[in-house]
């Protein structure tokens, strides 16, 4: 198994691949649509003794761009297949459609939990841009949540783990587990909040009591993650590889009640998500407002599951007291 860290041009960095060696010849995940991202994973694959055309199968781990952008164009050129669960199958499929349907649903979220149009604008623009970095592909191998999917060689278990995104996919096998973005080691995966793939009315889902709380999602599929750590080492999405899931995990518990003890405190009298957000993060660029949100609400969320925090509607914005 070989690490080949491929450029992106987001925040995060560099994104990871991973080459399994073995029947069938397996990358894992795909990085962005760029030419500068393509020439990367040429060089990488190249030190190994392999190219592009040597591929047999590509695993796509989740939806984000930075992992499946280049999927359809490594697929033309090597004829392997793509293997992924239902929903990311269905997403990449029309990805134009699961992006609008995406932007349709965050742009309601963003307006119902107090973001400035200014920013609503803003981020609608960003996220259009970032369409390029991703092609349709079509997943040909769907894998299903505590099925099977023979890789590099290896029997590897496909487990489902949605919070960070709605298609999260981790793989494990022979003590090592594939995790994409469900687990980092050098930093905590935000819950951002994303449409489910195939809703059929994202603006209405946005205002339901049915929107999906993603944090807690997100602490369901991690401690599942640590129920089943046996001392795997973790190849993750980003960053290098580590051990001890479940004692990184354990932290990572501990950081979101901390933070929610903060927000807690931030609620001295009722307040928009967005409001708590700009004070606790005053500095933040407006590209990241989203995530900021989405961590806000994600806490304020698990506060009201708790009953301690009630929230009501005023003139379309939902604002949040203290229970």
């Amino acid at each position: 198994m070989h690490q080949i860290q491929l450029p992106t041009p987001f925040g995060v960095g560099d994104v990871n691949t991973w080459l399994l060696e073995g029947e069938p010849l397996t990358l894992v995940d795909a990085g962005p649509l760029q030419a500068e991202t393509e020439a990367a994973l040429d060089a990488g694959l190249a030190t190994h003794g392999v190219a592009v055309e040597d591929l047999e199968l590509i695993v796509l781990t989740h939806q984000h761009v930075d992992h499946t952008g280049l999927a359809g164009r490594l697929a033309e050129r090597s004829g392997a297949r793509i293997a992924g669960t239902a929903k990311l199958a269905r997403f990449m499929a029309d990805t134009a459609a699961s992006s609008d349907a995406d932007d349709a649903y965050s742009t309601a979220l963003m307006r119902r939990h107090g973001v400035t149009e200014p920013t609503v604008e803003t981020l609608e623009s960003i996220s259009r841009a970032f369409r390029r970095y991703i092609a349709d592909a079509e997943v040909t191998r769907i894998i299903a949540d505590r099925g099977e999917l023979v890789a590099g060689g290896r029997i590897w278990r496909v487990h489902e783990r949605p919070g960070h995104s709605p298609t999260d996919t981790v793989l494990a096998g022979d003590g090592v587990m594939i995790t994409g973005d469900h687990l980092l080691g050098r930093i905590s995966s935000n819950p951002i909040n994303h449409v489910p793939v195939g809703t059929p009315d994202p603006v209405a889902l946005a205002a339901s009591p049915e929107r999906p709380r993603t944090l807690l999602m997100y602490d369901d599929a991690l401690a599942a993650t640590a129920a089943e750590d046996r001392g795997e080492l973790i190849l993750p999405g980003h960053g290098e590889t580590f051990t001890g899931a479940r004692e990184l995990i354990e932290r990572r518990f501990g950081m979101t009640e901390r933070r929610a003890d903060k927000i807690l405190a931030e609620l001295r009298e009722p307040r928009s998500a967005a409001a708590i957000g700009r004070d606790l993060w005053r500095h933040v660029p407006v590209t990241q407002a989203y995530l900021v949100l989405s961590e806000v609400l994600g806490h304020l969320d698990l506060l009201e599951a708790r009953g301690a925090v009630v929230c009501e509607e005023h003139d379309g914005v939902v604002v949040y007291a203290r229970a």
